[in-house]
């Protein structure tokens, strides 16, 4: 008996039944393209015949692979044809390369499980169990378990990538961090640089760096024993305007001080959700992976982020395996609806805690009654640990003594409301970083922001006025390299959108 599982290549177009899904896959709805046709792909070499199809007749390519790109870079109405890598969703041990291979279409849910049954290890990658690994490493990728180990990318020991030369022909490549790798620069690129720049990433290799021996079981991190998970909250109704300061000041300088690489804290992950005055709640959930100690941590953490507010709260704790956790984390939190949200998010990492000034700005616009947006939010998540151990040049994510990773998030069911709410977040953002021309110019309290969460707006001279270039805010020092690279390995720039790095 003669088997076969998986399907492909197929073309997929709009009289097809699976091409309203395939189309329209995507977690934010807010972009809706109309592809010719959507390329199904199983294999590398579908990969390359799909690419050079489209190179060939000189359609738009975009490539989709867990569909969570918070901007339109892939349902782009400019978009003529989506290359879908869902089906490649093969995870298993490479013993020539001693390196974990992950396809570009498996979910990190599916790597964490499998990772974590097969041989006990984990990574510390996106938080959300539905996120494709295609489009979501080569952005850096944090999670829950970033300050005890880094971003995903710093265990990136290599990658396969569908690249289009200067001939335009499409042909598969393999970089690794070897320093005798003649296309280490490309492997270099995809450890922080972005989705959509320079090809179609159709697999990668995860070790961590420094991991010898030739067992799998020791070459990636080992997953953690047990998970505390803990949730704090208060009633809005609670907290006045000295105590909502004090509340952010407090988990800011905790985050000051509790953010270098050797901390213990570096076990315990939290974020502080500030939601809109009516939606009558603030929360703070996070877990511990800190074993017996993990319980302690967190009332440490506790008492610092609530000394001096004075306002009751809520404490709730719950301990889980790692994979339960990972596969249904804070479910109150990533179950969203289902076929996607309407959303902007708002990006930015921060060296330093937020001002008093800048939680005024924010306390005006959680509460102020002329705007009704009750799907907004400030959002604060711990960050640095180990992600700071890492030298800004090292990999292409320079964001490497930051504290915090903020995001002001405003989403709506109807779309009718999406003017006025995009308005409100907007305005939101642009008043927190009043001072540095209305986005987070890398400074004193700023460092940027993350291109796993892009923001079409740092590149709009309207919402931003610093002067500073998005390529800046997103790649620092790192730019110029990477636009040598983008040179280098896609010249004809058949890789591109709003906020793709321009050729050198």
């Amino acid at each position: 008996m003669k088997l076969t599982s998986r399907a492909g290549p197929e073309k997929v177009g709009p009289e097809d039944p699976r091409y309203a899904h395939l189309a329209h896959r995507g977690f934010n709805q807010r972009f809706r393209g109309e592809p010719d046709y959507v390329r199904l792909v199983a294999s590398t070499a579908d990969v390359v015949d799909a690419v050079q199809e489209a190179v060939r007749s000189r359609a738009r390519v975009g490539v989709r692979s867990g569909g969570h790109c918070l901007e339109g870079f892939v349902a782009d109405p400019e978009v003529r044809v989506v290359i879908d890598t869902s089906l490649m969703a093969d995870i298993a041990y490479d013993v020539e390369r001693r390196a974990f291979v992950v396809e570009a279409g498996a979910t990190t849910g599916e790597t964490y499980r499998k990772l974590f049954l097969g041989w006990g290890v984990c990574l510390p990658a996106g938080e959300s169990p539905d996120l494709g690994m295609g489009g979501h490493v080569l952005g850096g990728a944090f999670g829950f378990l970033c300050r005890e180990h880094g971003l995903a990318a710093d265990h990136l020991y290599g990658v396969e990538v569908v690249v289009v030369d200067e001939t335009g022909t499409a042909r598969r490549v393999i970089a690794t961090r070897e320093p005798s790798d003649p296309n280490r620069d490309l492997w270099w690129a995809h450890t922080g640089g972005g989705g959509g720049n320079f090809g179609i990433v159709t697999r990668y290799w995860l070790r961590s760096p420094g991991a010898e021996g030739d067992d799998p079981a020791r070459l990636l991190p080992k997953a953690p024993e047990s998970v505390l998970v803990f949730r704090v909250g208060w009633n809005w109704s609670d907290v006045d305007e000295r105590a909502f300061t004090r509340l952010l000041r407090n988990f800011g300088e905790w985050s000051e001080k509790n953010s270098e690489a050797g901390s213990p804290f570096a076990r315990l992950f939290s974020l502080l959700f500030l939601r809109r005055r009516q939606s009558g709640v603030i929360e703070m959930k996070g877990l511990s992976t800190a074993g017996a100690d993990a319980e302690r941590l967190f009332d440490a953490h506790l008492a610092a982020v609530t000394e001096e507010v004075n306002a009751p709260f809520t404490r709730q704790v719950q301990r889980m395996s790692w994979l339960g956790f990972a596969l249904d984390p804070l479910p109150e939190l990533f179950g969203g609806p289902k076929g996607g949200v309407l959303v902007k998010v708002k990006d930015a990492l921060l060296r330093r805690r937020l001002t008093d000034g800048q939680a005024a700005v924010a306390y005006e616009y959680l509460t102020r009654t002329d705007h009704d947006v009750p799907g907004g939010m400030l959002g604060l998540a711990t960050y640095g640990g180990q992600v700071n151990a890492v030298a800004p040049d090292a990999t292409a994510s320079p964001q490497r003594d930051s504290i915090v990773d903020l995001a002001c998030t405003a989403g709506w069911g109807d779309p009718n409301d999406e003017a006025r709410t995009m308005a409100w977040v907007r305005a939101f953002y642009r008043d927190l970083f009043a001072e540095t021309g209305g986005v987070p110019v890398p400074g004193g309290v700023a460092d940027g922001a993350m291109i796993n969460h892009p923001d079409v707006d740092l590149a709009d001279p309207e919402w931003n006025t610093s002067g500073v270039p998005w390529s800046t805010l997103y790649y620092k020092a790192n730019y110029a390299r990477l636009q040598r690279v983008k040179a280098r390995w896609d010249p004809l720039d058949v890789f591109h959108h709003a906020l793709s790095i321009r050729p050198a």
